[in-house]
């Protein structure tokens, strides 16, 4: 089941980027919230607390660029939606 938010959260544009950019280059990726930030995100460069993340990733979803599953133990899966991931804001 996907989950598309209607809240109006500001984002994070240097974590949405790395996101889109990761998305752009692994277009079939799919991750934990916790699989993004140790595996999507460059550690060296994202010393970055999970909520802030958590953040952009939830702006991601409310404008269009990621789509969020619930798996059965209750976490969240993130991955793009259909068609080539974009930053927030392209057509």
């Amino acid at each position: 089941m996907s989950d598309h938010s209607d809240g109006g959260s500001a984002g994070d544009p240097e974590i949405e980027e790395a996101v889109v950019s990761y998305l752009r280059n692994h277009p079939e990726a799919a991750d934990t919230l916790d699989g993004i930030v140790s595996w999507w995100l460059p550690l060296q460069r994202y010393e970055t607390s999970k909520a802030r993340i958590e953040a952009a990733l939830t702006h991601l979803v409310e404008v269009g660029v990621l789509q969020r599953d619930r798996l059965p133990d209750g976490e969240k899966l993130y991955s793009c939606v259909a068609g080539r991931p974009r930053a927030p804001g392209q057509q």
